[in-house]
């Protein structure tokens, strides 16, 4: 059972016990003119209620009183633990030291003999005092130790449900987005199902299976992971959705869910960025007798977005034909090369040389499209 703490009174309160009215009368006045609240009561039993009821800071108790005498009422406090810090002072006659003895023994925490001095008493209660307001600090920091230890344990408790949260959001969205849905607790309405025009950028690797066939297993590790790690931090900075990630390829996809008003741009920055980026990874490996290519293709449409998958595996994904473009397109580059639709094209004709591949035919549609490779970026005018 978990004991409340005691409350810092500012004027002490006093229970004072005996059987004589006029003993009550001398000890209440003596007591308050030093300063103390005093509270009465004419025996045992009644003694013992008010304890259980007001907790007062200290008990005067007269050991001689008829029914239940001041040595029960002190083993009945004492063995109870929500009154057993209550210190208690004896009164007991001059000429009972059976009574003293019995009365410490039974939890009792001093005594003074009667008739007893104003000097004595009033020493003996200040002494008493000190000591239960000394434990009842204590047990009142303990209090306020354990609530504080029970609301950091709800906040550590928060701060890694919100980790997994972030964890499970930066899988698939840029850290902007992850922090701003983390800020705002707005991750469900976001999520959930919904139509929106997007740019897809579709990226792998040529060659790789051959490479994957030749190569070490552990080769084929280290190349994966420096492929991953050259080219995740551009999909960031660029603040693309990464919705597919699947070995040597990826699905990037811009206005959605963090809208944009330059989608096209972003996504052909990114393909020459990675591009670059690839090349020199490539030379790296090239000089070890491996040979990998990296093509791109980037299409613009409407897809259905939205969060698919089961409990423990969720995936944030793009269903729609611009998709399935992205990555025919991806299909048919070579090495180096970004294809791209001649939407796409036509958006960024203002930051990028393009050149019309002709009219090719994608799986899946009904007729050929133009493709455009995107062969650089323009420098900007001065």
């Amino acid at each position: 059972m978990t004991t409340k703490a005691p409350t810092l009174r500012e004027r002490p309160l006093i229970l004072v016990v005996d059987d004589i009215a006029e003993n009550l009368d001398i000890v209440t006045t003596r007591l308050e003119a030093q300063g103390y609240d005093v509270e009465t009561a004419r025996n045992g039993q009644e003694a013992i209620d008010k304890t259980r009821k007001r907790h007062p800071d200290l008990l005067l108790l007269d050991v001689m009183m008829p029914g239940m005498d001041g040595i029960e009422v002190t083993r009945r406090l004492k063995g109870d633990e929500a009154t057993r810090a209550i210190p208690i002072l004896l009164l007991t006659a001059r000429s009972s030291v059976e009574d003293v003895v019995m009365g410490l023994d039974a939890g009792g925490d001093d005594y003074v003999t009667k008739p007893f001095d104003q000097v004595t008493l009033v020493a003996r209660v200040r002494s008493l005092l000190r000591t239960k307001r000394l434990y009842d600090t204590v047990q009142q920091q303990a209090a306020e130790l354990a609530s504080l230890n029970r609301n950091l344990e709800d906040r550590v408790r928060q701060q890694v449900e919100e980790l997994g949260r972030a964890k499970e959001l930066k899988r698939f969205l840029p850290p902007q987005l992850a922090g701003m849905i983390m800020s705002e607790g707005s991750e469900a309405r976001i999520l959930e199902h919904h139509r929106r025009e997007i740019v897809a950028l579709f990226c792998d690797l040529r060659g790789f299976t051959s490479f994957a066939e030749i190569a070490e297993p552990e080769d084929v590790m280290d190349f994966l992971n420096a492929y991953h790690v050259a080219l995740g931090p551009l999909v960031h900075e660029a603040e693309g959705t990464l919705e597919r990630f699947l070995g040597d390829g990826m699905m990037v996809i811009f206005n959605d869910p963090l809208p944009c008003h330059d989608p096209a741009n972003r996504a052909v920055r990114l393909a020459v960025a990675m591009r670059d980026k690839f090349l020199s990874l490539a030379q790296n490996w090239e000089h070890r007798g491996y040979r990998v290519g990296f093509g791109i293709g980037i299409a613009q449409g409407y897809a259905t977005m939205g969060r698919i998958g089961f409990e423990g595996r969720l995936d944030y994904a793009a269903i729609g034909t611009v998709t399935n473009v992205a990555a025919r397109l991806c299909a048919k580059a070579r090495d180096s090369e970004i294809f791209v639709t001649q939407r796409i094209a036509t958006e960024v004709e203002d930051i990028a040389s393009t050149v019309l591949i002709g009219e090719i035919p994608l799986k899946g549609l009904s007729r050929p499209i133009a493709v455009y490779n995107i062969e650089g970026l323009k420098t900007p005018a001065h």
